[in-house]
């Protein structure tokens, strides 16, 4: 019997790969325990390293939770205005006028070949020498910029490429009973095809909220990666346990955020689904008697 992508192995490749797996498995745990043995030489595994994180709270209220309100204030602005910039940037791309549609384009395509850290620094510059923004806001304010620059440009194709797969039945309809342009993309375009950009645009939120940590590594600003270094100086270089509890704390925010994203798109899904009215046998034969003429 064969697979739609290879053969069936036989004895003699089973016996081979079995022999591979162990040799992997064999590697893998040699690689781990000289991890493990280089961490415990060096007193990164030792219960002085991780007591701040599990006995009291100064390490939560001096330094994690403030980097995480600091995170999550840059990521809730960048999305907040990248994703409604993004929508317009993304609508005007589709349009039938060419000097809209040219520069706009422009303006996309451009944004999405820099590299966000550098919009960052450059938001950072033009914060320093043409505004009166303080100093101790210009990390913020530079990093939000480069977020939504980038971010932006990128949900801009999300949302022309999620309008760009509905079949063109659906425009043709929208123009056949009379609507216009804006109130096709308004009333009937983009409330389809959220449902089909929701995981890209999930997915860049998630982007949104992990690259905040460059600007913690660049621009001094105060997030969540950012107080690992200071907490790890402040109790004794305990680096490996300041990184491990940040690492913990960003895949449960990430993976909160797209558990929720499944959860909104299977939502949105059933909806559309269960939009119809279901009657009942005895409304059905209620409706078929007054309908029938004597």
């Amino acid at each position: 019997m064969s697979s739609v992508l290879y053969d069936a192995q036989g004895p003699r490749a089973k016996q081979r790969n079995i022999l591979l797996t162990g040799v992997f498995l064999v590697a893998a745990a040699a690689v781990l325990w000289w991890v493990y043995a280089s961490l415990s030489d060096k007193g990164q595994l030792d219960w002085e390293k991780w007591k701040p994180f599990f006995s009291g709270t100064e390490a939560w209220t001096t330094y994690i939770l403030p980097g995480l309100k600091n995170t999550l204030i840059a990521a809730a602005l960048s999305m907040l205005i990248a994703l409604p910039l993004g929508a317009v940037l993304g609508i005007a791309r589709l349009s039938d006028h060419r000097w809209v549609r040219v520069p706009v384009g422009a303006v996309v395509e451009f944004f999405r070949a820099i590299p966000v850290l550098i919009l960052m620094i450059f938001g950072l510059a033009l914060y320093s020498e043409y505004s009166n923004v303080s100093s101790d806001d210009r990390p913020l304010y530079a990093v939000v910029t480069g977020l939504v620059l980038y971010n932006a440009s990128v949900l801009a194709e999300i949302v022309r490429a999620g309008i760009l797969s509905l079949p063109k039945g659906q425009t043709e309809a929208a123009h056949a009973i009379g609507l216009r342009k804006t109130q096709t993309m308004v009333s009937i375009l983009l409330p389809q095809a959220v449902t089909a950009m929701l995981p890209a645009i999930v997915s860049q939120l998630v982007v949104v909220v992990k690259d905040t940590a460059l600007g913690g590594a660049v621009l001094t600003f105060p997030e969540l990666l950012a107080s690992a270094n200071t907490m790890s100086g402040y109790y004794g270089a305990n680096t490996i346990a300041s990184f491990t509890v940040v690492a913990v704390i960003f895949v449960a925010l990430n993976f909160s955020l797209t558990t929720f994203a499944g959860w909104l798109e299977k939502r949105l899904r059933n909806r559309k689904k269960s939009s119809g009215a279901v009657l009942s046998a005895d409304d059905a034969s209620l409706q078929g008697a007054a309908g029938t003429t004597v």
